[in-house]
């Protein structure tokens, strides 16, 4: 009789605790998609170095400071839009999230830039 009670508590537990843990399972299934993929990201680097993004980003970064007056306008917007490429890809390293591309050429995406290497400098990149 004992045994026979002992089976009907397992049986009961089974039958209320699977589905239970079925329906938290499936919830769970989109946190750990977003943890896996973290964390393959994070194995698997994907474009050019952080110390050759550094390099890059002081030289473009310069080159911006240097020019001289009468510059051709084609040329700055260029060297900004590098500039600015190249900030992406360091913000994409270190997952320093940026909106670089939600403002148009102005003083709103300056300002933005100005964040941006701010944001890296604290996550340990070197912009002068």
């Amino acid at each position: 009789m004992a045994g026979t009670t002992v089976g009907y508590l397992l049986v009961y537990l089974v039958l209320t605790m699977v589905p239970a843990a079925f329906c938290w399972l499936l919830l769970s299934l989109p946190d750990v998609y977003d943890f896996l993929r973290r964390l393959r990201r994070r194995r698997t680097p994907s474009g050019p170095s952080i110390q050759f993004l550094a390099q890059r980003l002081r030289h473009v970064h310069r080159t911006l400071l240097e020019f001289e007056p009468g510059t051709p306008a084609l040329r700055r917007y260029a060297a900004r839009q590098a500039y600015d490429d190249l900030l992406r890809q360091a913000c994409r390293a270190l997952e320093v999230p940026q909106r670089l591309d939600e403002f148009p050429e102005g003083m709103d995406k300056e300002i933005e830039r100005l964040r941006v290497e701010e944001a890296l400098r604290r996550a340990g990149l070197r912009i002068p």
